[in-house]
């Protein structure tokens, strides 16, 4: 798999600016546009805030992911994490 735009400079995701969220720098604000978990799990992250044109930032990496969302914080696994495909938000588009 190609480097993910928001991790470096180099390379897309399937002809998009698009990568898993485990691959995003800590500190990045993103949006969520794809879920590719299994449904039962793609419908427990939307009931806790992480559906699609969710706004994500994500607060710290290590073995898992602390994102913030919503004034929350929620700390996921990197397995879950791949499974999130996310875009680039740029200043003017947080609002």
């Amino acid at each position: 798999m190609a480097a993910c735009p928001l991790e470096s400079s180099a390379g897309n995701h399937s002809g998009c600016a698009c990568c898993p969220l485990d691959q995003v720098r800590a500190g990045m604000t993103v949006r969520i546009r794809r879920l590719g978990a299994d449904p039962g799990v793609s419908q427990r992250l939307r009931e806790i805030g992480l559906g699609e044109d969710q706004l994500v930032r994500l607060i710290a990496k290590s073995s898992n992911l602390i994102c913030q969302v919503c004034n929350s914080r929620l700390a996921l696994s990197s397995a879950v994490a791949a499974q999130i495909l996310v875009e680039p938000v740029t200043p003017a588009r947080v609002a």
